[in-house]
């Protein structure tokens, strides 16, 4: 169980990394097209509107006891600045009990995490998820005790997206 404290701890300490790994990210898979075209990489389309989508997913979360570090939006970005763009947030997810198996395994691994989902809201009004799964981003690692954890967070990340579109 993680504790709030904890949590909080966390979220001061890498609020900055946080938020300049975000733009990359970002920035990143505005340029390269399809981030599907990622080993690891799952898309799923949404039944619900873009902040219903969002909401569920924080409600996800909770339930399945993980924590939500850390929200970004560059829509509500630009609606700050009287703006209007499509739907697109990022939500980055973990828990301390895990950050610290993570970084026991591996010091390096540690810029995989939080593990980040993506909402995107097409022209369309269609909402995807794309999130890469934790297999995926703890194999370039080489690490068993790596691999160990990721086999425990797949399916635990596969369960938040799926409870939030509702299948």
């Amino acid at each position: 169980m993680f504790h709030l404290s904890s949590l909080t701890a966390i979220r001061h300490r890498i609020s900055t990394a946080i938020a300049l790994a975000v733009l990359l990210t970002v920035a990143g898979l505005a340029h390269a097209g399809d981030a599907t075209a990622y080993p690891g990489t799952v898309s799923i389309a949404s039944p619900h509107s873009f902040a219903d989508t969002v909401s569920r997913l924080e409600s996800a979360t909770e339930k399945n006891h993980m924590g939500l570090v850390a929200k970004v939006s560059a829509s509500a970005g630009a609606a700050a600045r009287g703006e209007r763009i499509a739907g697109n947030a990022v939500l980055m997810i973990f828990r301390n009990d895990y950050a610290l198996r993570m970084l026991a395994a591996s010091i390096a691994a540690g810029i995989e995490a939080p593990i980040r989902l993506y909402v995107t809201e097409g022209s369309d009004g269609k909402v995807v998820i794309t999130y890469r799964t934790p297999s995926s981003l703890f194999a370039p690692y080489q690490s068993a005790e790596l691999n160990v954890l990721a086999r425990e967070l797949d399916p635990v990340f596969g369960r938040i997206v799926r409870e939030a579109v509702g299948k």
